[in-house]
Parts: C-alpha cells; structure tokens; sequence
C-alpha cells in the first residue's frame, strides 16, 4: 500500500488523524526552500547528487512533468532506464526545465536484452539519442542476471574512457559479480543501485560496499508502501517527534546512512516533501527503533 492509499483507507483515517495529518504523511507545500541537496563523490572523483528522482512508471507527458517539476525544485539527479520507456519523456522535462546540463547527474541503465559488447554500444546509444544527450553521468547494468554481461561491462569500460559516460556501475548484482568486476576489470563499479530500505536493510551488502568504496544507491526507499510500511508504528513515532512524514524519515534514515536514495512521485507536493529532509536528523533512539523493521527479505519477490 502506498502512502495515498493508506490516507484513503476508513481504518487508517483515524490512526492518521491521531497522530496528525498534515505533519504525518502529506507535504503542506510545494516548495522546497533552503533544502540544497548535498553530493557524494563516487571513487573515481566524479560528484553525485545524494537525493534524486526514479522516474520508473513515469512515462508521457507525466514523466515531462514530473521531471520537470522536480529540476523546478531543486533535485539534480534524474533515474531513468531503457525497460522503463520513458527516456524520451526524461529528456523531454530536462529540456522544458531550462536547467543546463551540466548542473545534472542523469542515469540510465542497460537491459538484459542489451547484454554483450556490440549489443552494449547500441543500448547505450539508443538511450542517448532518446534522451537527447550527449553523454550520461552513471550507466548501469540493470539486472545481469543472464547473457554476456562481462562483454557489457567491456563496453561500457571503453564509452567510460571515450568520457561518453562519467561513471559505471551495477544494479541487483550479487556478491560474486561485484568481486568479479572488483578484481578483474579494469574500472572498478562506482555506484551498486540495489533493493533497501527500512524492511530490507541489507546490513551485508552495505558493508561491502562501504568496504570497496562502491557508493550504495536505494531504489524503491519506500518499499512502495508494501508491508504497511507508511502505517508503520515505529516510523510514524518518529516522524511525529521531528514533526515531520514518514517519507521524510524513512529517506533521512538512508542519508544518515551515506546511501543515495532515488525516490519515484508523480506528485509534486510530495516531490517537494521527498526533498525537505536536510533540516533534521535521527538520533540513536530513532536509528534503535529502525532497525528490528528488518525483515531480511525482499519485498519484490517478482524481480527475485
């Protein structure tokens, strides 16, 4: 259940108004004031934004919007990826925002249907020429659970060279491929964009990648309202003392964490909401409550 269908739920509405609607789970307004988005720099020297937008389901003239408005805002970072089907709307709100393009960090991913080295090139290119770009900031292998995924990398190691993509890294790779990619390649994987978040804190892969300086990326931070996430009871406690959204919490637990987080809205309030987490912190309490959510498993078993 996401955070809009919890609110139009009978039994949530007075849980919710218990503990505060506005503060609860709605942004009050769509701007974002003051709220600059700090940057990590990833181990090959290139700077990242740790707060962006996923756009996954955000196609068409919503994804124009939504990509737009949250340039509008102040995010930088833009996710996209070729099976998502929207890297021309992606562009297309680039475009529309008049932000410059160098003042972006955008991502794309190669699909399974792309893997190996000559099938590598074309993805990539084709999700330039959709974006309408000359080059991306991080390309990652988005699932390489099957084809040439090594050829990819090769590939994906020469466009790094020809500085046609600024940074390369994984998604949903295991501990196997990642040592692989550690130990034998030439570019070591700069960012690993996995599954995290408060029901699945992958307390392993964490320390890995701490370990081999690869910045962890969350998708989904929100588990997508599965589990009862945004009817949690130790999270709306939380965000009740810091007067702020669960939203707000579960994203300030993630970037106390170090972890980049790519949060998906097609609602501009709660884009804005999504952003305004750099005025307060969790303390050990908080951070104590968080951690018996760990469930230990994924919330996407379709994927697994």
């Amino acid at each position: 259940m996401n955070r809009r269908e919890f609110l139009r739920t009978s039994a949530a509405s007075a849980f919710f108004l218990g503990l505060g609607a506005r503060k609860m789970f709605a942004a009050t307004a769509v701007d974002a004031p003051g709220n600059s988005v700090p940057w990590v720099t990833l181990n090959n020297g290139v700077k990242m934004p740790r707060l962006g937008l996923g756009t996954m389901t955000l196609r068409g003239d919503l994804g124009v919007r939504c990509v737009a408005d949250a340039l509008s805002l102040g995010y930088r970072l833009i996710d996209t990826a070729m099976i998502y089907d929207n890297e021309a709307s992606v562009g297309e709100g680039v475009r529309q925002s008049g932000v410059r393009r160098e003042e972006l960090f955008i991502t794309s991913k190669l699909w399974k249907a792309d893997m190996g080295y000559e099938n590598a090139k074309r993805g990539f290119q084709t999700s330039i020429d959709k974006l309408k770009v000359d080059y991306l900031d991080l390309y990652l292998i988005h699932r390489p659970n099957g084809g040439d995924w090594k050829g990819s990398w090769r590939a994906m190691e020469e466009l790094h060279h020809e500085g046609r993509i600024r940074a390369i890294g994984m998604s949903n790779a295991d501990f196997a491929q990642m040592d692989d990619l550690i130990s034998n390649f030439e570019v070591k994987p700069a960012v690993h964009q996995i599954e995290t978040h408060a029901f699945f804190q992958e307390g392993s892969a964490y320390d890995y990648l701490k370990q081999h300086g690869v910045q962890m990326e969350a998708w989904s931070p929100f588990a997508e309202g599965r589990h009862g996430l945004f009817a949690s009871d130790s999270l709306a406690a939380i965000a009740r003392k810091h007067g702020k959204t669960v939203a707000q919490v579960c994203l300030r637990w993630h970037f106390q964490r170090g972890i980049v987080v790519i949060p998906r809205s097609s609602q501009k309030a709660h884009i804005a909401e999504n952003l305004n987490i750099f005025d307060f912190s969790l303390d050990e309490t908080d951070l104590a409550s968080i951690r018996p959510l760990d469930l230990n498993t994924t919330q996407f078993p379709e994927w697994s």
